[in-house]
């Protein structure tokens, strides 16, 4: 989709444009924009590159965003949760891995590019002993989102 109009700034995370002969400013994620092309000079400028995730396979593709403002623009489709199980060999940081991995096929099986992290939680399970087999798990949730 072209959208025709006038760029005030590209931010960090986003691009502030105005719509042809409105003055009202409009942000969207640059996750949301593949290039601009200014007007006056006809200079483009490629902002981000398309993401692929036709199935689960893709899951690799699908990029965890942790800002606000990197939604702006996208499509939502639904909460999803990738965790490790209660009784596990994980360490804190595999456990981690696992649960992202999780929440990524999540979303890639249905067809979505970016996750907007809502909760990333780690419960330590711990007896008078110290750890106890199995005691850390890894839950993390979030928004899949989709061009």
């Amino acid at each position: 989709e072209v959208v025709e109009g006038n760029v005030v700034r590209v931010a960090e995370y986003t691009v502030v444009f105005k719509y042809l002969n409105e003055d009202a400013e409009q942000t969207i994620s640059k996750y949301a924009v593949g290039q601009i092309e200014y007007g006056k000079s006809k200079r483009k400028e490629q902002i981000t590159d398309k993401i692929i995730v036709n199935s689960e396979a893709d899951w690799d593709n699908v990029v965890i965003l942790e800002d606000k403002s990197q939604i702006s623009g996208l499509k939502k489709v639904d909460e999803i949760r990738g965790k490790t199980s209660f009784i596990n060999y994980h360490t804190a940081a595999t456990g981690d891995k696992k649960a992202s991995m999780k929440l990524k096929k999540a979303a890639a099986e249905m067809g979505c590019q970016f996750i907007y992290m809502t909760a990333d939680k780690e419960t330590n399970y711990t007896g008078a002993q110290g750890k106890q087999f199995g005691g850390t798990q890894a839950v993390k949730k979030g928004v899949a989102y989709k061009y």
